[in-house]
């Protein structure tokens, strides 16, 4: 069971020492920076491929939903 004290405000959660994270921290961190550069790789390589079987189309929804999901974490922080 939570305390009142347990159950703090959760907004700062992705913070740096328990600062609030902004957007461009979120966008300059490492990791963000990594995975960001990572799916859009992914997206570039399946169309210097080509593009010819089901495989290739799904490699390509998983490599952008991967990207979306990167750029809604930008967006989701206030």
């Amino acid at each position: 069971m939570l305390s009142g004290s347990a159950n703090s405000d959760l907004s700062d959660m992705g913070g740096i020492s328990g600062t609030p994270q902004t957007r461009m921290k979120k966008i300059m961190s490492v990791g963000w920076l990594g995975q960001t550069v990572a799916s859009l790789c992914w997206i570039l390589s399946v169309f210097a491929y080509g593009i010819s079987t089901t495989g290739d189309w799904l490699q390509l929804f998983a490599a952008s939903s991967w990207m979306m999901s990167n750029i809604a974490t930008i967006f989701s922080i206030e």
